[in-house]
């Protein structure tokens, strides 16, 4: 469930520039139709406890990954800007629930095998993310039409999770089903989930900016292009797949401060890079940095109180919906600036996650 999310999410970001050409926008156009994902995120979010505790887990969370697939569609179907945005409303509703469901498989797996997993799920979903952009970067050389390519992967990723859902777990009654289904983090977790925020944001300028960096910035082609979101992609998996035992190795807290050192010094090259080789580079250690900081965020906030279900949706809420107003952020940045400019801004927020990860330690699953 974790690639095939990830896939969307990599198929998707490597057509943006056949998208943003298609609709003849510029990046501020462009960016504000995608601040409309993080609209339909937010909005969605705040059901996905009630979902989640009326329908059973193992048949909601396929239905909603399946959703998520065709809804994959619908922004290469938009013939204009104004209707893109409507198109991203249904995209970020669908991927929000969709990602809420399978991290709370993801918790119970961990429950179940009582030791940490999460970074390497979260790897998992950078898999399906560089697989995704892998194919991407094949259609963009073949000239496909997004429409078209977009059609096929929805297809195929949509039998995928419909395939795998019959061996997920059940859920059990929990303790949150006694209280409300979503609640904002407490202040012994709102800084978690800021650093959390930050790690998202810089995750998703990568994935969502980089061929349109590669285009606009450096001008290499679509395919060059569409390789800057793979290098992103292959380092995010490599870490997160290695996380957990580097974790248990030098503990949370030093491993988001020289991750959050490489997630700022990759901001940084990206800003100064006007050739596709150094801004790959750049976007890579984007990559490399913030690959674990999400996985340790959640990690922390279950531990940091007593109704760990509660502390997380708090968490994924504000790093994943909120974090979605990333792709407007950059574009709308860069509409007054810059996009280089608006890598610096991405290289300041992941600087909070060198200063606040002391708090992670608190929050932290022993290592096992």
């Amino acid at each position: 469930m974790f690639a095939v999310h990830g896939s969307v999410t990599g198929s998707f970001a490597t057509r943006l520039p056949w998208i943003a050409e298609r609709l003849g926008t510029d990046p501020g156009g462009l960016g504000l139709a995608l601040l409309f994902a993080a609209v339909g995120s937010l909005s969605a979010m705040q059901f996905s406890g009630v979902i989640s505790h009326r329908f059973p887990s193992r048949v909601v969370t396929p239905l909603l990954m399946v959703c998520w697939c065709l809804a994959l569609i619908l922004p290469a179907l938009a013939p204009s800007v104004v209707l893109l945005g409507a198109a991203m409303v249904v995209y970020g509703a669908t991927g929000g629930l969709a990602d809420v469901a399978m991290n709370e498989q993801g918790v119970m797996v961990e429950q179940r095998l009582g030791k940490s997993i999460m970074s390497g799920l979260h790897g998992m979903w950078s898999i399906g993310v560089l697989l995704g952009s892998t194919v991407g970067i094949l259609a963009a050389h073949a000239d496909l039409d997004a429409r078209v390519h977009f059609g096929i992967i929805a297809l195929v990723l949509a039998v995928i999770a419909v395939a795998a859902g019959p061996r997920l777990l059940e859920m059990p009654d929990r303790e949150v089903d006694e209280g409300p289904h979503f609640a904002l983090p407490s202040k012994a977790v709102l800084l978690i989930a800021m650093i959390a925020f930050c790690a998202v944001f810089g995750e998703l300028s990568g994935l969502d900016w980089a061929a349109i960096y590669l285009t606009n910035v450096t001008g290499a082609n679509a395919g060059v292009a569409a390789a800057a979101v793979t290098g992103f992609s292959l380092t995010m998996a490599l870490a997160r797949l290695a996380g957990d035992r580097v974790v248990d190795r030098f503990g949370p807290v030093v491993t988001v401060r020289v991750a959050g050192v490489l997630a700022v010094a990759g901001a940084l090259t990206v800003a100064v890079s006007r050739a596709p080789v150094p801004a790959i580079a750049g976007f890579a250690l984007i990559g490399l940095g913030v690959a674990v900081i999400v996985p340790l965020a959640f990690t922390a906030a279950g531990n940091a109180g007593p109704r760990p279900a509660q502390q997380i949706a708090g968490v994924a809420t504000i790093a994943y919906g909120a974090g979605l107003a990333t792709p407007a952020a950059i574009g709308l940045i860069a509409d007054v600036t810059s996009l280089p400019i608006s890598f610096l801004v991405v290289a300041s927020l992941t600087a909070f996650t060198v200063i606040g990860a002391g708090r992670l330690r608190r929050g932290s699953a022993t290592p096992r």
